[in-house]
C-alpha cells in the first residue's frame, strides 16, 4: 500500500481524498495555487507544495510542476480528483512513465474514452446501445447538414473531447447548424484544447442515469447501481439521487449489464462511471464514460456502505477487488445537491467573494463534502462548486424531507449560492413525484426568483446580532477578555 499520496485538486474533492487517506494511514500532498494559499485542502494535507499563479495552467493544470511536485515530497501515487487533469491521458502516461502510480484507468482507456466519437465506436462493436450519430469528427458544413439531415432535428453538436456541457449546441433546424458548430468548436477549443464537434440526435425528454463501476486489474468489474442526474443547469448536473424512481427491477438488471459490458469493452481499471440517456419509453442509450470518480459519488456511498476513494486506492495499488456483484447491495434512498457560488436568478452566473457566514446543516442521514469556511474567499479562476450537500433515509420521500430541512438550516451569506434555487426544486410537485428529465429545469423554473429574499435578510442579521449581543453580555458580566471561543470572535473582521 502507498505511505504517500498526492491529490492533484482543489477544494471539496481534495478534502474528501484526503480524508479517507487518512483513515488508511496514508500521508497526503496537498498542491495549491496563489488563489488557495489559506484554502481548507491545504490545511487538511499533510504537507503542500506551491504550484505558482491562479492561473490553472500556472498551477493545477501544469503536468511538469505537479509531477515536481510529487517527487520532491516522496509521493508515491497522484489521485487526480474530478476535472483539471482527471481525465487528461497525457498526465496518466506522464505519471507512469515517471514511476508514480496515477490513480485511475490507464492511459490509453482514458484517451480511447475520452474521445467520444472512439467511446461511441467502442460501444457500438460491443452490442452497448448507443444514440444515432456520428463515430466521426467533421469540421466541413456540408458534410455535417448532410448527416443531420440524417440523424433526423433536433440534433446536438457535441465537442469530441471534455464534457460538463462545454462545446455543446442544441440545433433545430438546418438555418442555425452553422453557426453553432462554429461556436461548439470555439468553446471546445478554449476548453480542452481540441475543437473537434461531432452530431447526436437530441432525444425528447430523456432521463440521464449513469452507473457507478469497479474494475481491477485482475479482470474483475462490477457496478454498484444507478445514479439519475437528470436536473441539470446548462448541461451540468445540480442534483443527483439513488435509487432512479424510473427504473423497475428488470431495467436495473438490464442496464446494469450494459455498463459492466460497456467497461470491459473498454479494458477499463479503476473506479468509472457509464452514462446513459433514457427515454420516455424505456429504451436507454450509452452516452460517455466518465474515467474519474465522479461529483455524485456520495450517494452510491450512502446506499451501498462503501467508500469508493478506499476502492480507488486499493485498486491502483494492485489490489483484487474482492467484491462479486452478488455481494453488492444497496439500501435506503440518497439526494445529493450541489452548493455553487452562483446566482441562479441571472442564468447561474458564477458570484466568487468572501464568505461571510458558513454554517453547515447536521442531523441524521446528513453529509457535507465541503471545501469552504467562514472568511474564506471563493477565487474567481475555477469551478465555483462550495460543497455536496448529500442525505441518506429509508425511503425517496423522506429522503426529499430530510434534504429540504438540511437546506433550510444550510447558513451561507456573503456572497449569493443556489440553496434556494435548489430548496424551491427539491419541495416541487414535479420532483416530489419523481418526474425528472434533462429539461427540468427550462420546464419547470424558467425565470426562477427567489422568494422572500427581504426576510431572509432580516432573519440573519437579527440571528448575527443576537448572537453578537449574547457574546458581549457574557463577557461583561464575567470579565472576560481573552481565550473566549465563540464563532462570533472574528466577526470584527468581518465586512459586513
Amino acid at each position: 500500500m502507498f505511505k504517500k499520496i498526492l491529490v492533484a485538486n482543489r477544494g471539496e474533492i481534495a478534502v474528501r481524498i484526503m480524508r479517507t487517506c487518512r483513515e488508511m494511514d496514508i500521508a497526503t500532498v496537498a498542491v495549491y495555487s496563489s488563489a488557495d494559499e489559506a484554502a481548507l485542502h491545504v490545511l487538511e494535507s499533510d504537507e503542500s507544495v506551491f504550484l505558482g499563479d491562479s492561473e490553472p495552467s500556472e498551477s493545477y493544470l501544469n503536468i511538469d510542476k505537479i509531477i515536481d511536485a510529487a517527487k520532491k515530497t516522496g509521493a508515491q501515487a497522484v489521485h487526480p480528483g474530478y476535472g483539471f487533469l482527471a481525465e487528461n491521458p497525457l498526465f496518466a502516461r506522464r505519471c507512469l512513465e515517471e514511476g508514480i502510480t496515477f490513480i485511475g484507468p490507464p492511459a490509453d482507456v482514458v484517451r480511447n474514452l475520452g474521445n467520444k466519437t472512439t467511446a461511441r465506436s467502442i460501444m457500438m462493436k460491443a452490442g452497448v446501445p448507443v444514440i444515432p450519430g456520428m463515430t466521426e469528427p467533421l469540421s466541413d458544413i456540408e458534410r455535417l447538414l448532410r448527416e443531420a439531415e440524417r440523424i433526423g432535428y433536433p440534433v446536438l453538436v457535441k465537442a469530441v473531447s471534455g464534457g460538463g456541457g462545454k462545446g455543446m449546441r442544441e440545433v433545430r433546424d438546418s438555418a442555425d447548424l452553422a453557426e453553432s458548430c462554429l461556436a461548439a468548436r470555439r468553446e471546445a477549443e478554449q476548453a480542452f484544447g481540441d475543437g473537434s464537434v461531432y452530431l447526436e440526435k437530441r432525444l425528447s425528454r430523456p432521463r440521464h442515469v449513469e452507473f457507478q463501476i469497479l474494475a481491477d486489474a485482475h479482470g474483475n468489474v462490477i457496478h454498484l447501481f444507478e445514479r439519475e442526474c437528470s436536473i441539470q443547469r446548462r448541461h451540468q448536473k445540480i442534483i443527483e439521487e439513488t435509487p432512479s424512481p424510473a427504473l423497475t427491477p428488470e431495467l436495473r438488471e438490464k442496464m446494469g449489464i450494459a455498463a459492466v459490458a460497456a467497461a470491459r469493452a473498454a479494458g477499463y481499471v479503476n473506479a468509472g462511471t457509464i452514462e446513459f440517456l433514457l427515454d420516455e419509453s424505456g429504451a436507454f442509450y450509452f452516452l460517455e464514460v466518465n474515467t474519474r470518480l465522479q461529483v455524485e459519488h456520495p450517494v452510491t456511498e450512502l446506499t451501498t456502505g462503501l467508500d469508493l476513494v478506499r476502492l480507488q486506492i486499493e485498486i491502483a495499488a494492485g489490489n483484487k477487488l474482492g467484491l462479486r456483484q452478488e455481494d453488492i447491495r444497496a439500501g435506503g434512498h440518497a439526494i445529493e445537491c450541489r452548493i455553487y457560488a452562483e446566482d441562479p436568478e441571472n442564468s447561474f452566473f458564477p458570484c466568487p467573494g468572501k464568505i461571510i457566514l458558513h454554517r453547515e446543516p447536521s442531523g441524521p442521514g446528513v453529509r457535507n463534502d465541503c471545501g469552504v469556511y467562514s472568511g474564506f474567499i471563493v477565487p474567481v479562476e475555477y469551478d465555483p462548486i462550495l460543497s455536496k450537500l448529500a442525505v441518506f433515509a429509508s425511503d425517496r420521500e423522506a429522503a426529499r424531507k430530510r434534504m429540504l430541512r438540511a437546506l433550510e438550516n444550510y447558513s451561507l451569506t456573503g456572497i449569493k449560492t443556489t440553496i434556494a434555487f435548489l430548496m424551491d426544486v427539491i419541495g416541487s410537485d414535479a420532483f416530489r413525484l419523481g418526474q425528472t428529465c434533462t429539461d427540468f429545469v427550462d420546464e419547470h423554473f424558467s425565470g426562477w426568483k427567489v422568494k422572500d429574499d427581504a426576510l431572509m435578510d432580516i432573519a440573519m442579521i437579527a440571528h448575527v446580532a443576537d448572537g453578537l449581543l449574547a457574546f458581549k453580555s457574557v463577557r461583561q458580566r464575567e470579565g472576560i477578555e481573552k481565550g473566549w471561543s465563540t464563532p462570533w470572535n472574528t466577526l470584527g473582521e468581518w465586512k459586513l
